[in-house]
């Protein structure tokens, strides 16, 4: 602004004396001097919510119960605001509930000016619509061994009063006049009447009421709960081995379908072949799913598909002979185990000298191990299905006995199947343990 005056040739105010204030401002460090009343300090030693109780910020004795402090006082309000108008009266009169059939009387506080309403609870008083009869349609469609007309129409006047309640209509029935009733029987008689006059008056839908299949629930019910805890102990263990015999029917079904994978693998090979081959004569073939007779090729190709895939070390630079027979990932530790068992019984070493020749003859021993357990499995597979199949053959036709020609089995004792009271219980020896036979 000193500038703009200069240059409109005007009255140069006197500059201002340049201190550490005007540059930096004043210092807001200071503190402000209320002015307000002085808050008492806190006497040493007592608790906070204590000393809030006595004194607050208007020295006031502290209120008894929460109100609303607006303006420093305990009222939204600080003068009442009454109007020229005059109340509405409140009268004494008198009503009636139309759900009661006895008439009665009863009184409360109403406005005159208001109309004359229903009283708003008879609502609530719901009643069933049960069917009636006469003494001409009982006689001829009602009639029942073990019941007479009295007791049928006390069964009807219980079901009116209780809504239907019948374990209340049970408590309540007329044991000294009439014989004691269950609330089934009781059930059975009501639908039993409601279902023949519905089918009378033309009504389409019936409701059924099967008595015996209610006595038989409650009475599975009370066995269940009057187990003892031996009971309990001996249900949870055959839950158990239940379990345990599905999880080796599982397992056996896995094996049988690796065993159809392998025989399918084989029958495409071997049709590979003839497809290519046109110099061969056309023969009919009685069952091409499985050839009588399979060249040495053929047996080759399946072995090595069927046994353990050594990967091939094709890599350039510097290698270990020794990787090469090292077992591929998925060579599960079950076969690993089986493979080291064997070796040890045929005297042989798990890791001999990484040569050119006793890598690859240790590595083709090693496939066929695998092939030969793989085989065996199958093999108890399938002599174990054999055996059921004999054994289910015989539960189905007594007195009959089915023989399973010598060439299927194989003579091994291992697979035994404990049959009690013509049913399969528990299979002894797994048929996927590989024998070491």
């Amino acid at each position: 602004m000193a500038d703009v005056r200069d240059i409109m040739e005007l009255e140069r105010p006197p500059t201002p004396e340049i201190t550490r204030e005007t540059i930096l401002g004043a210092d807001k460090s200071k503190k402000r001097v209320s002015t307000g009343p002085k808050v008492p300090k806190r006497p040493e030693g007592m608790h906070r919510e204590v000393f809030a109780l006595l004194y607050n910020d208007t020295k006031d004795a502290p209120p008894l119960f929460p109100t609303d402090t607006i303006r420093n006082n305990g009222y939204k309000q600080t003068k009442i605001k009454l109007g020229m108008r005059k109340p509405r009266k409140w009268a004494w009169i008198p009503f009636t509930n139309p759900a009661r059939t006895d008439n009665a009387t009863f009184y409360h506080w109403r406005r005159p000016s208001d109309e004359p309403k229903e009283y708003p609870f008879a609502k609530f008083n719901k009643k069933v619509d049960l069917p009636t009869y006469t003494d001409v349609e009982y006689q001829q469609h009602l009639k029942c061994e073990g019941w007479s007309k009295e007791e049928t129409d006390h069964l009807m006047d219980l079901a009116q009063r209780f809504d239907l309640r019948f374990i209340i209509m049970a408590d309540r029935y007329d044991t000294e006049k009439y014989q004691k009733r269950s609330v089934e029987d009781l059930k059975d008689r009501f639908y039993k009447i409601s279902g023949i006059l519905a089918k009378l008056s033309g009504e389409k839908k019936i409701y059924t009421y099967d008595a015996e299949h209610e006595r038989r629930r409650k009475e599975q019910l009370k066995k269940l709960q009057e187990r003892k805890p031996e009971q309990i102990e001996e249900e949870q263990f055959l839950l158990g081995e239940l379990k345990k015999i599905e999880a080796r029917k599982k397992e056996r079904e896995r094996k049988t379908q690796d065993l159809q994978k392998l025989i399918s693998q084989a029958d495409n090979q071997n049709e590979t072949p003839r497809k290519i081959d046109k110099k061969l004569p056309k023969k009919k073939i009685t069952n091409p799913s499985r050839p009588s007779r399979v060249d040495t090729n053929h047996i080759l190709q399946v072995i090595e598909t069927a046994g353990i895939k050594f990967p091939d070390y094709k890599n350039s630079g510097v290698s270990l002979r020794s990787q090469r027979m090292k077992l591929p990932t998925n060579v599960g530790q079950k076969k690993s185990k089986g493979i080291e068992q064997i070796l040890q019984e045929l005297g042989l070493e798990l890791n001999p000298t990484s040569t050119e020749e006793i890598c690859q003859h240790f590595n083709e021993l090693r496939s066929d191990i695998v092939l030969l357990m793989e085989i065996k499995a199958a093999l108890s597979t399938c002599e174990y299905e054999l055996q059921s199949l004999r054994h289910q053959y015989e539960a189905l036709n007594p007195g009959k006995t089915l023989t399973i020609p010598p060439q299927l089995l194989s003579g091994n004792s291992e697979s035994e199947i404990k049959v009690t009271s013509g049913e399969i219980i528990d299979v002894v020896g797994s048929p996927g343990t590989p024998s070491n036979t």
